[in-house]
C-alpha cells in the first residue's frame, strides 16, 4: 500500500508540473473516473461459490445433475421478469425507428427532420437509408401528411383487405429489428488463422479477418400472442390472446410468447439504449445486458442458501401460515390455490434473500446456455457456460436452450433451483419469459482487495 501511495503522489506531482512525466511511468493522463451505478430495476448478486445441482430431487430418475462446486463472478440481475410494458418499449422503439426511416425515404423534402446529416464544411449528405435517425423529433401520428405516406406509400400498416372492422393497425410482420453481435468464441479458436483471408495493409499482410466474426441478424420482435392457444389443446384462452400483451391491465405481468432469439435481441437493444445515453453524457459505458448463464441463474435463485431446494430456502412450498410461496400448479391441479390462475403480476410473492422475485414459478426463464444432458461434467468450474450458436442447418438437439424456474402451469418439481428443462430457441411459449443480467465491473461491490489477504 505504501508503494501505491508513493506512486499516486508522484503521478500527481509530475502531472502538476505540466510535463509528460519526466520519463517516469505514470500511466495515461486524464482518464475518466468510472463508478458503476446500480442499473434501474436490477439488484446486485455478489460473487460466490456454491455446489451447483445439490439439494435437488431426481424425480424422473434421469441422472441429469452431477453436483460440483462452481464459482461465479458478481453481476446485476433484473429483480423481476421482463414485463409486458418493458418489452413494449422495445416494440415501440422498433416501430418508431421504422416509421422515421420510411417517412424520410418516401418524402425527404417534408420529413428529412427524422434523420441526421453530417454538418460542417465539406460534409457529404448520406442517403435516407443510411443516415442516423433523429430521435429528438417526435412523430405526429395524426398528422395528415404522416398518415398519407405511411398508409399509401409503405407496408407499415396492415393491408385494407386484412383489417378487422376497418381498424388501421401497424403490421406486426414489419416490426423487424436489425442487430449485430461478435462471435468471440469463434475468434478464440486456435484454427481461426487458417481460415483468415490475408489482406495487404500498411504493415504487411494481415493474418486475421473480422469479416465472419461480426454477425448481422434480422428478427421479428413482436411476441407470439397466439401461444396461449397453440400451447394447449381444447382450452378457451381467446380472451387472453386478444388482450394480454397490449392492454394496460397486464402491463406489469411477465411478457410471454418471446423466443430465445427475441430475448437476445431485446438484450442487445437494451445495451444500445443505455450506451447511447451514456455516450451522449460523455460517460464511460458499462457491460452489455444479456441472458444469464445457467450457473448464474441457479446461484441467484438460491439467494445465498446452499442446499435448500427452493429460492425461499425451505423444503416446502408453503409458509408457516399455509400460504403458497409461488405461482405454480399446486396439489392435483388447483391452479387458484396459490393466488393465481395463469400468470400474475410480477413481484406478487416475497423475494429471496438477494432481493429477486419470482425465481420460482409465474413463468420459466430463458438462460444463455445450450441444453446438454451431461454438460455439468465438462463445463469449467469458474463461470461455467456451454453455448452453441445453432443455425438452420444444425441438428435440432443443438437448438435446445436451458429454461429454469418453472411456471404457472408446472408442478412443484420444476420450481426447484436445480431442475433443468429446455425448449427450442425458435419456439415461443405462454409459460416462458426472461430477465437480463449485467456483469459487475470489479471484484466485489464495496469490496477491497486487501480484504482477501494480508501478505505483509
Amino acid at each position: 500500500m505504501k508503494k501505491l501511495l508513493i506512486l499516486s503522489t508522484l503521478a500527481v506531482i509530475l502531472y502538476g508540473c505540466g510535463n509528460s512525466g519526466n520519463g517516469e511511468l505514470v500511466g495515461v493522463e486524464d482518464r475518466p473516473k468510472f463508478y458503476q451505478p446500480d442499473p434501474y430495476g436490477m439488484v446486485y448478486v455478489p460473487m460466490g461459490s456454491y455446489t451447483m445441482g445439490i439439494g435437488g430431487e431426481d424425480v424422473p430418475k434421469a441422472n441429469l445433475r452431477d453436483p460440483k462446486t462452481v464459482t461465479v463472478t458478481a453481476f446485476y440481475m433484473d429483480e423481476t421478469e421482463i414485463t409486458n410494458n418493458e418489452y413494449r418499449q422495445f416494440v415501440h422503439w422498433v416501430r418508431d425507428s421504422i416509421a422515421r426511416r420510411l417517412l424520410a425515404i418516401n418524402n425527404p423534402d417534408q420529413f428529412s427532420r427524422f434523420i441526421q446529416q453530417p454538418e460542417g464544411e465539406g460534409a457529404v449528405p448520406k442517403p435516407p437509408e443510411e443516415a442516423p435517425l433523429n430521435w429528438d423529433e417526435e412523430i405526429e401520428w395524426e398528422d395528415e401528411q404522416v398518415a398519407e405516406v405511411l398508409e399509401n406509400q409503405t407496408d407499415f400498416y396492415i393491408p385494407k383487405e386484412e383489417r378487422f372492422f376497418r381498424k388501421k393497425q401497424v403490421d406486426a410482420r414489419q416490426l423487424n429489428y436489425d442487430y449485430y453481435w461478435i462471435d468471440l468464441r469463434k475468434a478464440a479458436k486456435k484454427n481461426y488463422d487458417e481460415k483468415a483471408k490475408p489482406e495487404q495493409g500498411m504493415f504487411g499482410n494481415r493474418t486475421t479477418s473480422r469479416e465472419d466474426l461480426v454477425k448481422e441478424e434480422t428478427i421479428n420482435i413482436y411476441p407470439d400472442t397466439l401461444c396461449w392457444i397453440h400451447d394447449f389443446s381444447y382450452t378457451h384462452n381467446d380472451p387472453i390472446v386478444k388482450r394480454y400483451f397490449w392492454h394496460p391491465a397486464y402491463d406489469h405481468y411477465p411478457v410471454v410468447g418471446v423466443n430465445w432469439k427475441q430475448a437476445r435481441a431485446f438484450s442487445i437493444w437494451r445495451t444500445q439504449l443505455q450506451s447511447s445515453y451514456l455516450r451522449s453524457q460523455d460517460k464511460a459505458i458499462s457491460h452489455e445486458f444479456r441472458l444469464p448463464t445457467e450457473a448464474e441463474w441457479e446461484w441467484a435463485a438460491r439467494g445465498g442458501y446452499e442446499g435448500n431446494p427452493y429460492p425461499w430456502g425451505g423444503p416446502y412450498t408453503r409458509n408457516s401460515k399455509g400460504c403458497f410461496l409461488a405461482n405454480f400448479k399446486p396439489m392435483r391441479g388447483d391452479y387458484v390455490d396459490d393466488g393465481g390462475g395463469l400468470t400474475v403480476i410480477v413481484g406478487h410473492y416475497p423475494p429471496n434473500d438477494f432481493g429477486l422475485y419470482d425465481m420460482a414459478g409465474n413463468v420459466a426463464e430463458w438462460t444463455a446456455d445450450t441444453y446438454d444432458e451431461i454438460s455439468d461434467n465438462y463445463k469449467w468450474d469458474f463461470n461455467p457456460f456451454f453455448s452453441y450458436e445453432a443455425d438452420e442447418s444444425d441438428p435440432e438437439t443443438l437448438k435446445r436452450k436451458v429454461i429454469r424456474g418453472g411456471s404457472w402451469k408446472d408442478v412443484a418439481y420444476y420450481l426447484r433451483t436445480t431442475t433443468r428443462a429446455y425448449e427450442y430457441q425458435d419456439t415461443a411459449k405462454s409459460y416462458i419469459g426472461f430477465r437480463n443480467v449485467q456483469d459487475y465491473m470489479g471484484r466485489q461491490k464495496g469490496g477491497n482487495p486487501s480484504d482477501a489477504s494480508n501478505v505483509y
